[in-house]
């Protein structure tokens, strides 16, 4: 369905992601543009069906806590240096104070508050593989290199 909202081919593109989410494709919004980009597995501007469920795995209950803590730890290094550097959010996760979060850091951080990992689960999913058990969810992501 989202990937036929502006044009049916199948892809969904960042607008018909915007569209989804806010019921408007001309609102912009830091936190969907970054969850689009992780969810864009192969760098094409598009997310195509694998790539929608590759991703989207990591939110199902069942998920391993390390996939959500992975997801979570890429969505919040938004300029993918392998810290998070938004000192006047994390003061209390940057333990060695050096003005960004690594992601050993963030996993304790991430330990100490668990509310954090909350979005990362959508219980609903667990509905999906109970009545279609052939629909597997495969929690690993293919790197891709930059």
């Amino acid at each position: 369905m989202i990937s036929s909202s502006v044009v049916d081919d199948g892809l969904i593109s960042k607008e018909e992601f915007q569209l989804a989410l806010f019921k408007n494709r001309k609102k912009e919004n830091l936190f969907a543009n970054r969850i689009f980009d992780l969810f864009d597995v192969k760098r094409k501007g598009v997310i195509d069906f694998s790539d929608f469920v590759r991703s989207l795995s990591v939110f199902h209950p069942n998920a391993p806590q390390e996939d959500k803590i992975d997801f979570s730890f890429k969505l919040y290094d938004l300029d993918n240096t392998g810290f998070i550097e938004r000192q006047e959010t994390f003061l209390d996760a940057d333990v060695n104070q050096d003005g960004k979060i690594d992601k050993c850091e963030w996993q304790n951080f991430v330990s100490k508050n668990p509310s954090l990992l909350k979005i990362m689960t959508l219980p609903y999913l667990r509905d999906i593989t109970t009545s279609f058990p052939s629909f597997i969810f495969n929690s690993e992501v293919d790197e891709i290199a930059t």
